[in-house]
């Protein structure tokens, strides 16, 4: 009789892994991302859920290298992959090797997820948009140099202008390094040729796929970094790109961009010719409102009779003469009155007023008033100063009885010399 098989830990491990590995080969899973981390070496760890169970899982690099979106928490996902186990833990987990959005594709949905991001940093904003030149001289076309778009704008190129400087810049629009040929060549354009006006960017139509390169972020990133304004014109009318969101015009097609970007010869022709018409429609009113004008002057009654141009200026003048002259009257004779009124006061006050009622000032030699007879002895010289001139005496003595002698008189009056007058 034998026992029951014992096993190692080890042999019970790979059991369990050779099991799973079995049965649970290239499946597929849908739930729910949660969890997500991204190790130093490129390997993506995360949990897919349910309402009721979670298991964990493991993307290595190379094969998240070939999403088209970004993976995110809460995003509903159908992971293919199959079950395998980690033996150092006895833990089993998914490992995946596609990641596809539960009800929406892939490509869709990386393309949303651009869109949304581009946008919160204003790269769409209208503001930003410069305004495609009105004749530019050269143009740069940034395209494949075998595709139809090629042929489709530069044979419209030829026929509306023929004489267009044109740069193509040739690089794949599809496939494989298709996105970073498009935004070296945007990059270029703008860092060797300053005098290309206008950048036309795009391909013809064609699926999705075919279109990814213009909803690459690298290309959008140029477009949105280019000194020169840029058109997108990729696919067809109903083919929408995340170039045509930050480029500065989207043209439906290549075809339309090329005829967006000149106007024909035929229709400059007619907008110059409409232009002079209007032009000269607008100097011949001038002319005759002007003519109007000139007549209504040369007929009027100044240019009639120039002098009654004088009339109204002469009228005022004489007012105003007639005005200041009473004002200036009336203003001296009050002035006048005042002046006779100080004058008299001044008069009252002089110290010469006395004399004119026959008084006289006497000085002695020093020049001073002479106040009493009892100051003067005989001999002293005396200055007598009257209304009208001055004169010198002399006092010769001075009694109670004595009989005065006639004096010796000198004055001065008016221009004439002077008089010796003795007083006793």
């Amino acid at each position: 009789m034998t026992g029951p098989r014992v096993y190692t830990v080890s042999e019970l491990s790979q059991g369990i892994k050779s099991l799973l590995e079995t049965n649970f080969r290239e499946l597929w899973v849908e739930g729910e991302l949660s969890g997500l981390k991204v190790s130093s070496l490129g390997h993506t760890y995360f949990d897919l859920k349910d309402a009721a169970s979670n298991i964990s899982g493991v993307m290595f690099r190379g094969f998240t290298q070939g999403l088209k979106f970004e993976l995110a928490n809460g995003l509903l996902v159908r992971v293919r992959g199959n079950i395998t186990t980690y033996d150092k833990q006895s833990k089993y987990q998914l490992m995946a090797k596609a990641i596809e959005p539960a009800g929406v594709g892939p490509l869709q949905l990386a393309f949303e997820q651009l869109k949304k991001k581009l946008a919160s940093e204003g790269l769409f904003d209208p503001g930003r948009k410069r305004p495609i030149p009105a004749l530019p001289q050269k143009i740069a076309v940034v395209t494949s140099p075998t595709g139809a778009a090629i042929r489709d704008i530069l044979s419209i190129l030829k026929r509306r202008y023929a004489n267009m400087h044109i740069i193509i810049a040739p690089v794949k629009v599809q496939g494989p390094g298709s996105k970073e040929e498009i935004a070296q060549a945007i990059k270029d354009l703008n860092e060797g040729f300053h005098d290309v006006d206008v950048l036309l960017v795009g391909r013809g139509g064609g699926s999705m796929e075919d279109l990814w390169a213009f909803n690459e972020e690298i290309v959008a990133r140029a477009i949105a970094g280019s000194k020169i304004p840029v058109i997108s014109c990729v696919g067809h009318e109903t083919d929408f790109t995340i170039a045509d969101f930050v480029a500065d015009l989207r043209a439906p097609t290549p075809s339309a961009a090329a005829e967006l970007v000149v106007k024909s010869k035929v229709e400059l022709a007619a907008h110059i010719a409409q232009l002079e018409k209007r032009l000269l429609q607008g100097l011949r009113i001038y002319y005759e409102n002007l003519q109007g004008k000139f007549h209504r002057l040369v007929s009027s009654r100044p240019m009639v009779n120039p002098l009654v141009l004088l009339e109204r200026p002469v009228r005022r003048l004489d007012d105003a003469v007639e005005g200041l002259f009473a004002a200036s009257s009336d203003r001296l004779r009050r002035a006048g009155e005042r002046l006779n009124l100080q004058t008299a006061k001044l008069n009252a006050l002089s110290p010469l007023f006395p004399l004119k009622k026959g008084y006289a000032v006497v000085k002695d030699a020093g020049g001073r008033a002479v106040k009493s007879a009892a100051s003067l002895s005989p001999g002293d010289r005396l200055s007598l100063q009257f209304a009208e001139g001055r004169a010198e005496a002399e006092v010769v003595g001075r009694g109670a009885g004595e009989k005065p002698r006639p004096p010796a008189k000198r004055a001065e009056k008016g221009g004439q010399g002077p008089q010796q007058e003795t007083l006793w």
